[in-house]
């Protein structure tokens, strides 16, 4: 194996077998037709450091490709980790791995060294087929008909075809190292892409022990360990040039520069992504990511306009608002005196002081809500469907085939295979395999543990919310005495904005915005660390049980206060002579009342202040944070010439894309599904918001990826994983929620009650609705506790008002039943219960009968799926039966009495098993 070590003012010594070569360039770092040209011997040639462009993806010979790159610091007490480096990198080269390193000398800040790693040919054959990875053995010969009609309409948002399809439509198997022959090997150096090749890497080093005896000490290995202890400082593999221009090498692919160019650019917003090329680039994980955010942002632009034009209908129908005309009235809603709406600290008001939040709330509570209720109920139904079929041509199309099947095994993490002491038979496999030596009751102690855990933290969040609640009904009194002589009443602007509500909900909305953060922070920790305890087998497991865990609390933190407005508050208030308190009469803290127009415009004034403030400070946050981070990390290097300023120190000075990277872009999006899913009836305009937010986090999410953060490790993923069943839970309670929603918070089924049945004149309008909905108090039989204090009721107030009004159906003062509920009250109840039973029904029965109409898998898929499975038979018969007539061949003619060999004879490394 080779080992190069380059130090700055000395000569560069490779060290070689004498039947290696290396071939001198001008630069030293292009890549040479072949390797094999004549032999050097060691001392014989030395690299000028002040003439060579080290902004390479090679070896100093230019021949090797770096496929992952390791830094470390010596410090003080280093003695210990230089020996773990020193033995771990003798473990890797004992493998098969070839190393060359990079002084501390010879790097920007003088202290950090660099280790370049490189997999031979041999390595990554081996390791190719230990993971059954998929290569091409024949052309595709099934013809594409996916022309569509008028397809020159979306030309202009279509990319070059090179960009688009960066490879050849092949054929694949499993590669099988005995038999490479049979695979379409034009040029080893190539043939494994980069994304494969750091791929290999990685698996071998996250397995390789660090210390001398392997059997000592099983935990001791793997490069994660090494990071968290501090022996390495980083560990990523290369991005093949800078982003913002191609790579002077020819031989290099500039891959990223294409990416940024045709991709990572705000301006290219209404192009297509070239999904094959992040596939190539980055792995099919973040492909994945890629392609269901480019489809559920498609398929928003429906909502989006669906929903638009709800909106439109409430703006168009604004004059026909007869309850708003009402109470906008001097003669209606300038007589009717409303009763406080706080103990002591408020008075009385009128009713046409809720003029403006009335004709507000019309824009959103109107018929058209209801219908786009029931559009988004099947809407999601077919988003799920048509992408269950995108991803299920994303999987053949990428060779995520069966991926599950046959690389549960392969995929293991080596946190479980350092655990495991025993072994078991597999029953499908037929094999024995590592298991962990766990007891039931072991088992049941660590999962009661863990989920104790998540239910303490949701408990904590909710009791959060109740202290934040609790703060609302406490400061509301305050506000309102406070601001009752204030003098931003007598601005001629924001004076009328400026209101107790208002700054009630301000404050309260930075006390829950510090609570969520602070609390957000801890609980991924804790998050983190319960799901490790649990030790699950593979990957794939730790994310989804991770995925479960974040997703629980997360729900909880941000929906708790949009359901405390949809459905808690205004909704247990009590009556002027009984009202309702929080803990009781003790607490004095007396249950909210909606606003004056409404719970619904409330709502819908919490959902654009959550959805556009996190969003706008998510995508602020997302793209701002890394680029001063990397400005101000390589602010040194920045003067630095080009040649000098490596390719790898260019690489170490970005961000690296942590283990929960991909996670939180997927909880983001996740999470605004849930507010213009769960709450839409609410507010109509949400899909048009998340749209315009989605075109943006599009291009944020790519152009941070490709410019500001390292390259992260290519990892397979055949579906977005338990993303997917979250999505499915949401589409199913959004339904619930939005018939609620119709019911409970707006006043949609009142409204039609009343019009239908208690229309006094017997006419098809709703005259008289507003004196009809509200109820009498006699002012005299408010108890002393609820009255107004001295000085806070109006001017206008006096002895002669005896009676005030509140929203409720309840019989007036002197009647037998006073102040207990009207038929009316049992009636509006019964017509909301048919409501949700009704809609709920029709909108399932619907929702399930796109869901049988739509199969999963496209038809064409299918056949491609079973075309390929039929060839690769074929094919390994055909080449099994000329294997045999070569051998037989031979034989007869005795030309050769040795057993053939289709793969030549190469050294023999030690491969690295699945459990050391």
């Amino acid at each position: 194996m080779h080992r190069i070590t380059g130090k700055a003012g000395e000569d560069s010594l490779i060290e070689m077998s004498p039947t290696d070569s290396l071939s001198d360039d001008i630069n030293g770092y292009h890549q040479h037709a072949s390797s094999s040209a004549g032999s050097l011997q060691q001392g014989q040639f030395a690299i000028d450091k002040q003439q060579l462009s080290k902004d390479s993806v090679f070896f100093r010979d230019g021949v090797r490709r770096i496929d992952f790159v390791l830094s470390y610091v010596e410090d003080k007490d280093g003695e210990r980790k230089q020996e773990r480096r020193k033995v771990y990198e003798a473990n890797l080269e004992k493998v098969g791995l070839e190393l060359e390193t990079e002084d501390k000398s010879e790097s920007e800040d003088g202290k950090t060294s660099f280790v370049k790693v490189h997999a031979p040919w041999e390595v990554l054959a081996t390791y190719a087929d230990v993971l059954k990875i998929k290569v091409p053995f024949k052309a595709n010969d099934i013809p594409d008909n996916s022309e569509m009609p008028m397809n020159w309409l979306s030309t202009p948002f279509r990319l070059p075809e090179h960009i688009m399809h960066p490879e050849p439509d092949y054929f694949t198997a499993p590669f099988n190292k005995s038999k490479s022959d049979f695979f379409l090997i034009d040029n080893k150096d190539t043939f494994f892409p980069p994304s494969t090749r750091n791929r290999i890497v990685y698996y071998i080093l996250s397995r390789c022990s660090y210390i001398r005896d392997v059997c000592a000490d099983k935990d001791k290995k793997g490069i994660k360990r090494l990071l968290n202890n501090g022996t390495y400082t980083a560990a990523f593999p290369l991005h093949d040039s800078r982003y913002w221009i191609r790579s002077r090498d020819p031989n290099c692919e500039s891959e990223r520069y294409n990416l940024y160019k045709y991709w990572a650019r705000f301006l290219c917003f209404f192009k297509e992504q070239p999904l094959n090329l992040i596939k190539k680039y980055y792995g099919e994980k973040i492909g994945i990511y890629f392609a269901w955010l480019g489809f559920y942002t498609e398929m928003l632009l429906f909502a989006a306009i669906v929903g638009t034009i709800c909106f439109i209908y409430g703006f168009l129908t604004y004059d026909d608002n007869e309850w708003s005309k009402e109470i906008c009235s001097e003669e209606i809603g300038g007589k009717i005196v409303m009763c406080p709406l706080c103990d002591k600290k408020c008075g009385y008001w009128k009713l046409n002081t809720t003029c403006n939040s009335s004709w507000q709330s019309h824009l959103f509570d109107n018929v058209g809500t209801v219908f786009f209720a029931i559009f988004m109920g099947i809407w999601v139904t077919l988003f799920l469907e048509l992408w269950k079929r995108r991803q299920a041509r994303l999987e053949y199309e990428w060779d995520l085939v069966d991926f599950e099947e046959e690389q549960q095994q392969l995929q293991l993490r080596p946190e479980y295979e350092t655990k495991c002491t025993n072994r078991k038979l597999n029953r499908i496999t037929q094999e024995m395999e590592w298991v962990l030596d766990i007891t039931a009751t072991s088992l049941m102690g660590k999962l009661l543990l863990c989920w104790a855990t998540v239910v303490l933290w949701i408990s904590l969040i909710i009791a959060c919310i109740i202290g934040v609640i609790a703060y609302r009904l406490a400061v509301y009194a305050a506000f309102a005495s406070i601001m009752k002589d204030s003098p931003t009443t007598h601005l001629q602007v924001v004076g009328p904005f400026i209101t107790p509500q208002l700054a009630t909900s301000v404050t309260a909305s930075c006390i829950n915005f510090v609570i969520i953060m602070i609390l957000n922070l801890m609980y991924e920790r804790v998050a983190v660390w319960i799901t490790d305890m649990e030790i699950p087998k593979t990957h794939l497991e730790y994310e989804n049980k991770l995925t479960v865990k974040m997703f629980l609390f997360q729900f909880v933190n941000y929906y708790s206060s949009c359901f405390y407005v949809a459905f808690f508050k205004g909704k247990f208030v009590g009556y002027p002579g009984d009202y309702a308190y929080m803990f009781g009469k003790w607490s004095k803290l007396r249950n909210e009342e909606c606003d004056p127009g409404g719970c619904l415009i409330e709502l819908t004034t919490q959902l654009v202040i959550v959805m556009t403030g996190k969003q706008v400070w998510g995508n602020i946050q997302e793209a701002l944070v890394p680029w001063l981070m990397n400005w101000w990390g390589s602010r040194k290097a920045r003067s630095h010439p080009e040649s000098l300023y490596s390719r790898w120190e260019q690489d170490h000075d970005l961000q690296s894309f942590g283990q929960l990277g991909l996670f939180y872009e997927y909880l983001e999006m996740v999470i605004q599904f849930g507010f213009i899913t769960l709450f839409v009836a609410s507010f109509p305009l949400a899909p048009l918001l998340a749209l315009i937010n989605n075109i943006i986090e599009v291009r944020v999410d790519s152009w941070k990826l490709t410019t500001q953060y390292r390259r992260p490790v290519a990892a397979k993923a055949h579906s977005i994983g338990a993303w997917l069943e979250i999505l499915n839970g949401m589409a199913v309670l959004s339904v619930v929620t939005n018939a609620f929603i119709v019911a409970f918070t707006s006043d949609m089924i009142p409204r039609l009650v009343y019009m239908y049945a208690y229309q006094p004149e017997g006419e098809m309008n709703m005259k008289g609705y507003i004196n009809n909905s509200l109820s009498v108090f006699n002012i005299s039989e408010i108890p002393l506790p609820n009255r107004p204090e001295d000085g806070e009721n109006p001017f206008w107030f006096n002895s002669s008002i005896t009676t005030c009004r509140y929203r409720d159906y309840r019989y007036p003062p002197g009647h037998e039943k006073q102040y207990s509920h009207t038929m009316q009250f049992w009636h509006i109840l019964a017509a909301k219960l048919a409501f949700i039973i009704i809609m709920e029904h029709v909108v399932f029965l619907v929702k399930f009968f796109v869901a049988w109409m739509i199969p999963d898998v496209p038809s064409d898929v299918r056949a491609r799926i079973k075309r390929e499975r039929y060839l690769v038979q074929e094919y390994l018969h055909n080449y099994e039966v000329e294997k045999l007539k070569i051998q037989l061949s031979h034989n007869s003619s005795n030309e050769c009495t040795c057993t053939p060999m289709i793969y030549p004879s190469l050294p023999k490394h030690e491969v690295l098993s699945e459990c050391l």
